[in-house]
């Protein structure tokens, strides 16, 4: 919600979604912005590995990927600017 709040105050028009395959392949978070597509994937222990499901990566080549942990979610729901 932190983040939502984010793009509506600083005025960053994003379409928002959640993504998941058939396969059950999910990413927690996507915002599209023009051409751009940006992933987040949450986990709450920064020991977790987690990669981009390769659906995505073959789907949107183009589109970033990013795990939020709690060290990093002030960057993701506040970034500097």
């Amino acid at each position: 919600m932190e983040r939502i709040k984010y793009l509506t105050y600083s005025a960053n028009v994003a379409n928002l979604y959640f993504w998941r395959t058939y396969s059950q392949q999910e990413i927690d978070f996507v915002e599209e912005r023009g051409k751009q597509l940006d992933g987040y994937e949450f986990k709450w222990s920064p020991k977790k590995q987690a990669k981009a499901p390769s659906e995505w990566v073959n789907a949107y080549s183009q589109a970033s990927y990013t795990v939020i942990t709690p060290e990093n979610y002030h960057e993701f729901v506040l970034p500097q600017t």
